[in-house]
């Protein structure tokens, strides 16, 4: 069980996995951010809290992005392992 975890959060910080997660947050956080406080940005009604919130937006497409990369990465993994195995 812990080699699973060592395996899968260094998928998660691979060079690969975090430029892709941080493209899809550039991507995604902007429209999310739009869609959800359009009225606030609007009222140029900015502050602390505001800031927290846009930064969750950015963070959550971030985290979902790396989250289902490095998943991809360790089932190539077990995949690999368990065709050499085989052989």
């Amino acid at each position: 069980m812990g080699k699973s975890y060592s395996i899968f959060f260094k998928n998660f910080f691979r060079r690969e996995t975090v430029l892709r997660a941080i493209k899809v947050a550039l991507v995604v956080g902007p429209i999310l951010i739009i869609i959800n406080h359009y009225d606030v940005l609007m009222k140029f009604e900015i502050n602390n809290h505001l800031y927290f919130k846009c930064f969750l937006t950015f963070f959550v497409p971030y985290c979902v992005s790396a989250y289902s990369s490095a998943q991809a990465y360790c089932a190539e993994d077990l995949k690999l392992s368990e065709s050499t195995r085989s052989l």
